[in-house]
């Protein structure tokens, strides 16, 4: 932050503690964010929501009756991991259902899809709708790739109102998904946010300018104006999302919610005095504000900004907007559904832990465990070495969180590996710990892509035996197609997988030789593939809003994976074989 001196590392779980503290009425704390201390008498469908830290009161402050049931709290801007959103979805859930509910982003859609798939397969119901109401970071026929931003508000506050009134879990994701479909935003910023433990914003303003399509995430403008007067912004918000209304046609006559954001230092009154201007926009296009909020409900730190979102409800719509509701950051008028105190030890805590004792393991895997952890060592000071340059490169088109993210999991992964020793694990359960660990600590994209990659590692090598060439060539295989899978991601939309796929290629095409020789031809085929990611213009991901300004720049993402690919060849050269085991694993 830009006043006080945190520590990044712990600045979430220290926010989350507080808040915690200071709502205890309302919300508790549980492994992976916060849930509702009461629920109705009549078991409800559980919409449970979230994303990373940094948005307050998205999601916490929009946990209680008439809203979310729980909220999953990631990371600083970073997507909270799948195993900590089915945590919570588990603890929430009442017998009817889960509803998931989160912005747009990569990373979010990647941890809460998986989650969604391992609650279905514990025999819970679950559906998804991802928000995606910020017009500026798509076109119109692109719709679903569209960023979520204050839109958030509007599909919590309808599902909520649903499960509230008892509706099934295929009516409450139906009306959310149709809030969603009502909901159009746009926001405009005057400075950057600062991320705590930082010295700089993630990107500037020019004196006497405003960027108008920012992200909430540290993303800088689409576009850059002159700073207007309130008329004037009121005139440039409400013109430009006058300009796609949900199910077109003359919006005269038609009923509008009006939702003015604050971004987190843009003061009250002078929102109301734009609010004022945008009232008098509207009513001269000759549409009448069936009603309006005008706060911070989903912020990004201390930026100097706001949003506007219009909501075009249906009757229905509107019924469900304006039904009461109590939580720590927003209060409808009304009696909520009545409520009782819930014991949480009474739904099974314990069973959450998905984490079994550890199965034994073959001597000849448990002799390849040093070299598991000095490979997650040399991984780690290798990200630790890069991590500014990593930061610098993501925030020409992105948020700028790439190297402390990607720190995050990498410390996470090695300590995981490290509190293996003495349990008789395996080669492939320290990879599994890794995996789930570095999940789980850097949230995102690259959290989830990542443990992906170290999971597919470790089921390829297993405990049974040491691992071969041909078991790390298939884990590479396998992982290199469940980020293509996962992310939806191919070769030339300027992702990681422009440097994992060649390396996947160049390892298998490498069969020949040894482990150590094949990674490093492999290797070089991933930098000189992460260099080419300059020439590329993005086709997925945030930086994809902003098109040619990563022109130039090589993809995060790619860096990363080629630097520690780099590294570790290097490493590999000089331990493999591993003294008095078995040559498994160098030759095929």
């Amino acid at each position: 932050m830009a006043f006080l001196d945190h520590d990044p590392e712990t600045f979430a779980a220290a926010a989350t503690a507080g808040f915690v503290a200071a709502h205890g009425d309302l919300v508790r704390q549980v492994p992976g964010g916060v849930v509702r201390t009461t629920r109705s008498e009549a078991d409800e469908v559980a919409l449970v929501i979230g994303g990373g830290s940094g948005h307050f009161p998205a999601f916490g402050g929009l946990v209680g009756p008439g809203l979310a049931h729980g909220a999953v709290l990631g990371n600083i801007f970073a997507s909270p991991s799948a195993h900590q959103v089915a945590d919570v979805a588990r603890i929430a859930e009442q017998g009817r259902g889960v509803l998931l509910s989160y912005g747009n982003y990569a990373g979010d859609v990647l941890q809460f899809n998986a989650a969604a798939d391992r609650l279905r397969q514990s025999g819970i119901p679950v559906r998804s709708v991802a928000v995606t109401d910020d017009i500026y970071s798509a076109p119109a026929e692109e719709a679903h790739k569209r960023r979520g931003i204050a839109g958030d508000l509007v599909v919590f506050k309808v599902a909520g109102a649903a499960a509230a009134a008892g509706d099934d879990l295929d009516a409450v994701a139906r009306v959310a998904e149709a809030a969603n479909a009502a909901t159009r935003s746009l926001g405009v910023a005057f400075s950057g946010c600062t991320l705590p433990g930082a010295d700089q914003p993630l990107f500037r303003v020019p004196q006497g300018r405003m960027a108008v399509g920012l992200g909430i995430h540290g993303e800088p403008g689409i576009d850059e104006v002159d700073v207007p007067t309130a008329r004037g912004l009121a005139e440039l918000l409400v013109d430009r999302l006058l300009g796609e209304v949900p199910g077109g046609g003359d919006p005269r006559g038609r009923r509008v919610v009006v939702i003015l954001n604050g971004l987190g230092s843009f003061k009250y009154e002078e929102m109301y005095v734009v609010h004022d201007e945008v009232r008098r926009v509207l009513a001269a296009r000759g549409i009448e504000i069936a009603d309006a909020k005008v706060g911070e409900f989903c912020t990004s730190f201390e930026m100097s900004g706001m949003s506007l979102t219009l909501f075009w409800p249906d009757e229905e719509l509107e019924s469900l907007w304006r039904a009461p509701a109590r939580s720590a950051a927003y209060v409808q008028d009304g009696t909520p559904v009545a409520q009782h105190a819930v014991d949480l030890s009474e739904q099974r805590l314990a069973a959450l832990d998905e984490h079994v004792s550890l199965p034994v393991a073959a001597e000849e895997s448990r002799a390849y465990v040093p070299l598991v952890q000095s490979a997650l060592a040399e991984l780690s000071r290798t990200v630790d070495s890069h991590v500014d340059e990593l930061g610098r490169i993501d925030a020409i088109a992105g948020d700028g969180d790439h190297g402390l993210g990607m720190q995050r999991g990498a410390h996470a992964a090695l300590a995981a590996a490290r509190s293996a020793d003495g349990n008789a694990a395996g080669a492939g359960t320290v990879l599994r710990l890794a995996a789930d660990a570095w999940a789980d600590e850097a949230g995102g994209t690259s959290g989830a892509l990542w443990g992906l990659i170290l999971r597919s590692l470790a089921d390829a090598v297993g405990d049974a035996s040491a691992p071969s060439a041909e078991a790390v060539r298939r884990g590479v295989r396998d992982a290199c197609d469940q980020v293509m899978t996962q992310g939806g991601a191919r070769e030339g939309d300027k992702t990681m997988v422009d440097a994992l796929a060649p390396f996947a290629n160049a390892l298998e095409g490498a069969a020949a030789l040894p482990l150590a020789e094949a990674w490093r031809e492999a290797a070089d085929a991933a930098r000189a593939s992460a260099e080419a990611t300059a020439a590329m213009l993005p086709r997925l991901g945030r930086a994809r809003t902003h098109g040619a300004k990563s022109l130039g720049t090589p993809d995060p993402g790619a860096v990363s994976f080629a630097l520690i690919v780099n590294a570790l060849a290097d490493l590999f050269a000089a331990s493999l074989p591993v003294p008095a085991v078995s040559d498994a694993i160098v030759t095929a």
